[in-house]
């Protein structure tokens, strides 16, 4: 994936061949960075801008995407930078990676999606990797792993004054407390008196079909005026301490897969299934949540200190 070059400046002079551009473009490479004595040139920034675009972009017709390119060109060069800069630390410490452990963790990848060899080699050209593309930037993956774990993760130590304070605080605002997760069919409210009985008979109806079989997600997309009706009316994790009142009421007794009478709100005609119901977190499990969080904001705020030490250390031009 990346070039190595020897010297801090070498000219480059490559004519590189965009494919996937509808009409091929032949360009003349040049250097749009130098970081240390490595350079980034325009045919890599670009190829991993391809390598790297999410399926939306990648299926946008080739002007509208070399347009997001173009607008997006300095904030992917920065983190292609700190990337090299992760390399070339990791190499200053000795670490590397062998073969075994590549085949090793891509052979995990395959038995994960249960492809063979071949099939595996398909999806890669579908995502635009050749085989060995995909190896370097795995291999790649693993030693930066390796050295953020040795440098920042590893250095990351929970106080139990921490942990403490973060149940506090959680259980402040209730995260601790028992909750619902609820589907919903859901009508407006009519304007007037008058269409309220029709209102009810549909619902009825609707409830009729879920008894006879028909299924909610299906019947939620079909018939909901909620904006969950897109996701088969799912709204979600509902606290108990947040739930409207008729919410409540509906709601008690009812076991996980049950759906409820209609009935009235303030906004209108609700239907709700009830998906699952969540207890009360024990201490064990509030403590290692609370581990986990504060491990993570600890690691991302440690891990942006340490780029930042990285970039100040560093013999860094931009040329873009």
């Amino acid at each position: 994936m990346f070039n190595r070059y020897a010297g801090a400046l070498i000219a480059v002079v490559t004519i590189f061949f965009m494919a996937s551009y509808s009409h091929a473009e032949i360009l003349l490479d040049r250097v749009v960075a130098v970081v240390n004595q490595e350079v980034i040139t325009w045919s890599e920034l670009y190829r991993n801008m391809e390598i790297d675009a999410s399926p939306q972009l990648k299926a946008l017709k080739d002007e509208e995407r070399r347009k997001i390119f173009r607008e997006n060109e300095a904030s992917f060069l920065e983190s292609l930078i700190n990337l090299k800069l992760q390399l070339q630390e990791a190499a200053a410490l000795g670490m590397n990676v062998g073969d075994d452990e590549v085949k090793e963790g891509i052979d995990s990848v395959k038995k994960k999606y249960g492809m063979t060899d071949e099939q595996f080699k398909e999806s890669l050209k579908k995502e635009g990797f050749t085989y060995e593309e995909y190896r370097r930037r795995f291999r790649e993956q693993i030693i930066i792993s390796k050295v953020v774990n040795n440098q920042v993760r590893s250095k990351v130590l929970v106080t139990d004054s921490e942990m403490k304070q973060y149940i506090a605080d959680a259980v402040a605002k209730g995260e601790n407390l028992d909750g619902y997760r609820i589907s919903q069919i859901f009508f407006r409210k009519p304007r007037n008196e008058e269409g309220r009985r029709p209102l009810e008979e549909k619902a009825e109806d609707i409830v009729r079909r879920l008894g006879a079989g028909e299924n909610f997600v299906d019947l939620a997309k079909k018939f909901s005026e909620d904006a969950s009706a897109s996701a088969g009316g799912d709204i979600g994790l509902i606290k108990k301490n947040l739930l409207l009142k008729e919410f409540s009421e509906a709601l008690a007794g009812m076991k996980p897969g049950e759906v409820s009478k209609p009935f009235w709100t303030e906004r209108g005609l609700h239907i709700i299934k009830l998906n699952e119901k969540t207890d009360p977190k024990d201490p064990k499990e509030l403590q290692e949540e609370a581990r986990k969080a504060i491990t993570e904001k600890l690691s991302a705020e440690r891990y942006n200190a340490w780029i930042k030490s990285l970039r100040e250390k560093a013999f860094i031009e931009i040329r873009l």
